[in-house]
């Protein structure tokens, strides 16, 4: 009934051994892996609950980058004006921040403009489309980017009760490796 979580592939692994040493078969219960590996495994259960099939894929960074960048394009936006990294970290920045599309488009916590230095105006507006239709197409392509992860499992957990219950029951123990490390969707 312990949920061991820690940042990296490696510290999973290291954790998981030693758990392994010292409890023996009964670790193989528990959950010892990284933030995302952990809301992946959950997201498989509970993705149709959001419009996903239990098969998504993970985008990773390039993925991402990739994906931004033809939304630019979709929108007719000047890529040089608006690079897709500067807006990918926007993005990134409002998921970590548990801003969703809706919000992002309209709340005073937005990121800070300071991802460009021209002092381009209204790029905020323009990452707000951009965040818009990138979602869409994640959602179109059955795909979900590093964020996601944990942004959707914090979904799941709020606007489905039973399943907060249900991982509460599963996981009567939560360890944090390095938690004054972790951001609000962490």
């Amino acid at each position: 009934q312990t949920l061991a979580i820690t940042f990296t592939n490696k510290a999973a692994g290291e954790m998981k051994e030693r758990v392994e040493a010292l409890l023996g078969a009964s670790a193989r219960w528990m959950w010892v892996c990284t933030f995302h590996s952990a809301c992946a495994r959950m997201l498989r259960q509970d993705a149709a609950m959001l419009g996903y099939r239990s098969n998504f894929t993970i985008y990773d960074e390039d993925d991402s980058a990739r994906l931004i960048k033809h939304c630019l394009e979709d929108l007719r936006f000047d890529l040089k004006r608006y690079p897709p990294k500067a807006i990918q970290n926007l993005i990134s920045d409002a998921k970590n921040k548990l801003i969703d599309v809706d919000d992002f488009g309209r709340s005073d916590d937005r990121p800070s403009d300071d991802a460009w230095s021209d002092g381009v105006s209204g790029h905020l507006d323009i990452a707000a489309q951009v965040y818009r239709r990138y979602q869409k197409r994640l959602l179109d392509a059955n795909a979900m980017d590093f964020d996601d992860l944990l942004m959707r499992t914090v979904d799941i957990l709020q606007l489905f009760p039973e399943r907060l219950d249900y991982y509460r029951g599963l996981f009567r123990h939560v360890l944090v490796d390095e938690y004054q490390d972790t951001n609000r969707a962490q």
